[in-house]
């Protein structure tokens, strides 16, 4: 099956509406963080305290997240992303509030970030679980259609965190800081709603297909988790260098459209993750990806303008993608079908741990040296993506061999069975 097959294929089993609420689900996500940073950061003149502000709500984000994602493992994800969505519109509201109010402490706008970071739905991650059950009974078809909708994910991803900081530019510019982060509230009540109501969250609940259960944290796992944490950092810090270069400019809305050219490159190579052979494994796809993202990095050292930066980060979001589905890929082959949830949703935490340790580190070097040691962070997270790759070779491969050997028996068993 070719990919444009696959592709034809998913969006027959799931349908047109949920691929475009799945999308529309995942905006508000990637546009709080900007946001409170961007709203925080000019309603108060400090970039620590929008870093910390962004970072609170990302951290919570991580801790909440996975919790969901296990609960969801066990009652299927429509009543946990409905209480989601209407409690984080409800919370990015208040930190509108909050922020404006007069008299509000820094701790105060800290703790209204992070408790929103913590009801915020993972759309993402949790549209990643649901594929596995709706290719369930494409027999042999399956893995193939399984890996073109992680693609296909991992593409949407990169395209929500390309749109989402644009819409956030476009509604500062417009409007204000402010008004960024309520559009983002609406867009979570009406879509992350529509998310959770879909027919495909019935198939999430534990017995609705099949699912072998086992340990969810291995060492394996936790190299996965670690991959994550680094390419958070990428994005964390790359947002605040170049949130730091747009407000020196006197344009602090472009800092969104900057950071979007990220996501810009990282969709269409995305979609282009298809068409890798199959006999190129997921833990060689992701060494070669991380030594793209070094290689695409190092420019930003000498990026002194916003058009610097334009270019500099579009070129760096094309091996962004292709890291990210590499790691999500290994993770649903090696962790037990029944905890996918929780495994899709700690590895979106740890992306937000990773932009949470990135965006504050960067915003404190960046209120003593400027955007050029913002983006030291970002060079230092691919860095340690290489130093992952290059020394869990071994690890992760023979991770996937017994994976793929025990689904092999499984299934051998239940044809003997039948």
């Amino acid at each position: 099956m070719t990919p444009l097959a696959s592709y034809r294929r998913l969006l027959e089993l799931a349908g047109p509406a949920y691929v475009v609420v799945a999308f529309l689900g995942r905006l508000p996500l990637a546009m709080s963080q900007l946001g409170t940073l961007l709203l925080v950061s000019t309603t108060t003149d400090s970039y620590a305290l929008g870093g910390l502000s962004a970072g609170a709500l990302a951290v919570a984000n991580a801790v909440g997240a996975p919790v969901a994602g296990a609960v969801a493992d066990r009652t299927g994800q429509r009543p946990v992303v409905l209480v989601q969505s209407l409690l984080g519109a409800l919370g990015l509201a208040s930190v509108v509030a909050v922020v404006h109010a007069e008299g509000s402490s820094d701790a105060l706008i800290v703790l209204t970030a992070a408790a929103t970071g913590l009801v915020l739905p993972q759309v993402g991650p949790l549209a990643r679980v649901r594929w596995r059950p709706l290719t369930h009974g494409t027999g042999p078809l399956q893995r193939r259609l399984v890996d073109a909708a992680f693609s296909y994910e991992g593409a949407a991803d990169e395209a929500s965190f390309a749109i989402g900081p644009a819409l956030v530019g476009v509604t500062v510019a417009a409007v204000s800081p402010g008004g960024a982060l309520l559009l983002a509230a609406a867009l979570l009540a009406v879509f992350g709603t529509a998310f959770a109501l879909d027919p495909s969250a019935r198939l999430t609940r534990r017995g609705a297909t099949p699912l072998a259960t086992g340990p969810l944290v291995t060492a394996v796992f936790v190299v996965l988790a670690l991959a994550q944490v680094s390419i958070g950092m990428l994005f964390g810090a790359t947002q605040t260098g170049a949130t730091v270069l747009a407000d020196e400019s006197g344009r602090p809305g472009l800092a969104g459209l900057v950071h979007a050219t990220l996501g810009v490159g990282s969709a269409v190579a995305g979609i282009a993750t298809a068409y890798v052979p199959e006999r190129i494994g997921h833990e060689r796809r992701a060494l070669v990806a991380a030594g793209s993202l070094l290689v695409l990095s190092l420019p930003l050292l000498l990026a002194d303008s916003l058009a610097a930066a334009f270019v500099t980060v579009l070129l760096l979001g094309f091996a962004v993608a292709p890291y990210m589905i590499a790691v999500f890929s290994l993770a649903e082959r090696v962790v037990p079908p029944a905890r996918v949830g929780a495994a899709m949703t700690t590895l979106a935490s740890a992306t937000g741990l990773g932009y949470a340790l990135g965006s504050s580190l960067a915003g404190r070097l960046a209120d003593a040296d400027g955007a050029t040691a913002a983006f030291t962070v970002t060079v230092g997270a691919t860095v340690l993506a290489v130093v992952l790759m290059t020394t869990q070779q071994g690890r992760l491969h023979r991770a996937v061999q017994a994976a793929a050997a025990a689904t092999a028996e499984a299934d051998a068993d239940a044809r003997v069975a039948v």
